[in-house]
């Protein structure tokens, strides 16, 4: 990949993207990391899925980050997958409520996190794009 379309995709809306995704995958992990030592048969499914997000979470910032032709097919998967899991466990999370008696990440779209995980892999998914044409 040339030069510039590596740094066009870390400068700008970018370096933002990656800051929230970093941001994220710490408040991800944290989160999974207490829930899963400390309360794990309160809600298993709940806080392994957080355990998932957290995983895609760091894939992503560190795809971004590096920016290299590889690490952006990365990224584009590791997007997808969040934006399948966001969408699938939202609306699980409403239909099935008694399947989350704990909140995931991705429960009810992201709403405990201001929706930002609905949003998140959309904008990155677009960034990625609007890069990729420069």
């Amino acid at each position: 990949m040339p030069d510039n379309l590596q740094q066009a995709t870390r400068t700008g809306f970018g370096r933002f993207l990656i800051a929230v995704y970093a941001v994220f995958a710490v408040a991800a992990t944290s989160r999974s990391i207490v829930q899963l030592t400390t309360r794990f048969d309160d809600a298993p499914i709940a806080y392994l899925l957080s355990a998932f997000a957290a995983v895609v979470y760091i894939i992503a910032t560190v795809g971004l980050a590096r920016a290299t032709e590889a690490s952006r097919r990365v990224v584009t998967v590791s997007c997808i997958i969040e934006l399948v899991g966001v969408i699938g466990i939202g609306t699980l999370s409403y239909i099935q409520p008694q399947d989350f008696p704990e909140p995931t990440v991705w429960s009810h779209f992201g709403s405990g996190y201001v929706f930002i995980p609905v949003v998140l892999p959309i904008a990155g998914l677009w960034w990625l794009r609007k890069t990729r044409q420069q």
